[in-house]
């Protein structure tokens, strides 16, 4: 990983919501630096694929490509930051497809802020192998 967490604060003080705000930049730069390494793509094409993989719906569909793996604990976030309540849904997804991705990206904060990188790693490219939106989504 590019930083190593150090917080202050306990981590299982912290909102999920606080989870999700970190998760959301740890998983978007993961696929930003896995598109860059294993594609050709333009700049233009790249933001196209990165938002695919990062959108409430991308991030609903690559849980379910690893939630069969998770620990006890990873569920036990999970599950608090699907709980999270939020004031707005997003445009494009549905109430189920949100919570779920702000549960998945509380998880992915977790990992970070608790200095899990390698289980991130594994996460990451097990999801990267269970779904590819590039290959299964077609226009709407």
């Amino acid at each position: 990983m590019l930083f190593e967490a150090n917080p202050e604060i306990d981590i299982r003080e912290q909102s999920p919501l606080n989870l999700a705000f970190v998760g959301d930049g740890v998983f978007e730069l993961l696929v930003r630096q896995r598109l860059v390494e294993r594609t050709r793509l333009v700049p233009g094409k790249l933001h196209a694929a990165c938002v695919k993989y990062v959108s409430a719906k991308g991030q609903n569909r690559a849980l379910a490509a690893i939630e069969d793996q998770l620990t006890e604990a990873e569920q036990a976030v999970l599950r608090r930051g699907k709980n999270a309540s939020k004031a707005s849904v997003a445009k494009h997804a549905t109430p189920q497809e949100y919570r779920a991705s702000t549960g998945f990206e509380a998880l992915f904060g977790w990992l970070y802020l608790t200095g899990q990188n390698q289980r991130i790693q594994e996460l990451f490219d097990a999801l990267w192998e269970g779904y590819d939106p590039l290959a299964v989504e077609k226009p709407e």
